[in-house]
């Protein structure tokens, strides 16, 4: 667990800033723990009304920001970085259509977040079998699956919809962050993401 050390991602935040940060200096501010790095952010734009949501922090490729990227809050899952200028970098929030998360149960069990474009206060984990025992109030979090850290909050079920069809339950979710408000954001690095991508490049095609 990447932030086990921390118990949570609020108290990296502490760790981190200590208080919040001033609204005209967010000057570099780094931690490494383990393979990861997180880079502090202020966001300057943000949308959460479209059917794909975008957020700008002012961090860019001068400040050793790259595409790719994860970005979270002091309180879970943001989006992922896409899109870069020298001082600015464009996040595409998981309040997103075409953004899926892979998450998971507080048991290991895996599946995809996904919003599907309505309110910002709800995402949705489909496709989960109703033998794996779910009640509101579980967490959710990120899987190592994904561009993320394991063990981020993705969000809380708060309303479960059995599927009886196919024996299946959908799952739905209030985020963790609040997209409502987001003023400050944490870019994450790994330290191995290079030497993963190039390894499983090399088995993509063979048999």
């Amino acid at each position: 667990r990447r932030l086990a050390k921390y118990g949570t991602v609020d108290t990296l935040k502490d760790f981190v800033v200590k208080k919040p940060l001033p609204s005209a200096d967010t000057s570099q501010k780094v931690v490494q723990y383990a393979e990861y790095f997180y880079r502090t952010a202020q966001v300057i734009n943000n949308s959460v009304s479209a059917a794909n949501n975008y957020i700008t922090i002012n961090r860019g490729s001068d400040d050793g920001v790259t595409n790719g990227m994860a970005v979270i809050s002091g309180a879970g899952a943001v989006g992922k970085v896409i899109h870069l200028s020298r001082h600015y970098a464009v996040v595409i929030s998981i309040l997103s259509v075409k953004q899926r998360v892979s998450g998971k149960l507080k048991d290991g069990t895996y599946g995809y977040i996904e919003w599907e474009g309505n309110s910002p206060d709800v995402l949705l984990m489909k496709d989960v079998s109703q033998e794996i025992r779910v009640k509101p109030g579980d967490p959710i979090y990120t899987t190592s699956y994904s561009f993320f850290p394991a063990d981020i909050m993705i969000g809380t079920v708060f309303k479960i919809e059995p599927v009886k069809k196919n024996n299946l339950q959908i799952l739905y979710l209030h985020p963790s962050t609040n997209f409502r408000n987001l003023q400050y954001v944490y870019v994450v690095g790994n330290t191995m993401a290079a030497e993963r991508k190039q390894l499983e490049d090399s088995v993509k095609g063979k048999p």
